[in-house]
């Protein structure tokens, strides 16, 4: 029983009085009421615990990789792929074969077989004693390996006076772009390049891309790989040149 006299007869202010029988009663039952509501918390928790057992299996059994390698459209799409990579890897054996993916010098006498034995042909007419024509054998080599597609070649002016006349090469160094053995388009000097010597590869590469004789390549490199090119280029043409 609670009773609630004034504290100090201040009728502002009172005093809980409780009958000791009554606080006994009340503790009883209020922890009777704990255990019971610990109880109730601890069969949520395991209630709440065996859901998550039950969801976690549910995703491994889905995820299984036993069960992924015996699905037929999986199966396909693996066999697809392997397929293209052989398909892939026999065409550039193919074009290896017929001297793609190597810069390479050829003869007067081999021209006509080299321009017309392929689809895509880069053919740098030069002269060896000049300082220009190998600035641009630098950056042809350098393209070769990443554009297996298209043959890269070289012809010597000198020991080409038929050719050079037939297809008016004038000025030197002269890349002649070749499709299926047809003359398309050419680069005459480093007109196209920005008229210096101390041009990208990367900017021939997008030259030749928008002439449609070579692609954009599927995989990008660093973009350090452009600069250092340019200087690999400078420092083996000029081995006296001041590093960058």
């Amino acid at each position: 029983m609670m009773v609630f006299p004034p504290y100090n007869n201040d009728p502002t202010c009172l005093r809980l009085e409780m009958d000791p029988d009554a606080v006994k009663s009340t503790l009883s039952n209020l922890a009777f009421g704990n255990v019971i509501a610990a109880a109730a918390r601890n069969y949520q928790k395991e209630i709440l615990a065996q859901e998550k057992v039950q969801t976690s299996g549910s995703f491994n059994e889905e995820v299984d990789l036993d069960e992924l390698m015996d699905d037929p459209e999986l199966e396909k799409l693996h066999a697809d792929r392997i397929a293209a990579l052989k398909k892939e890897a026999e065409k550039r054996e193919a074009l290896k074969r017929k001297g793609h993916g190597e810069y390479r010098e050829i003869s007067e006498g081999d021209f006509l077989g080299e321009v017309t034995g392929t689809e895509k042909v880069i053919c740098h007419f030069y002269h060896k004693g000049f300082y220009r024509c190998k600035i641009m054998d630098k950056h042809l080599k350098a393209l070769t390996p990443s554009h297996v597609d298209t043959k890269f070649i070289k012809l010597d002016a000198e020991n080409a006076p038929f050719f050079v006349a037939k297809l008016g090469v004038k000025t030197l160094p002269c890349v002649i772009l070749f499709s299926k053995g047809i003359a398309v388009d050419r680069l005459v000097g480093f007109q196209d390049l920005g008229g210096k010597d101390d041009f990208a590869t990367r900017t021939l590469e997008i030259l030749l891309i928008k002439k449609g004789i070579i692609s954009e390549k599927k995989d990008d490199e660093d973009d350090d790989y452009h600069e250092n090119s340019r200087k690999t280029v400078r420092s083996s043409v000029n081995p006296d040149a001041d590093s960058d």
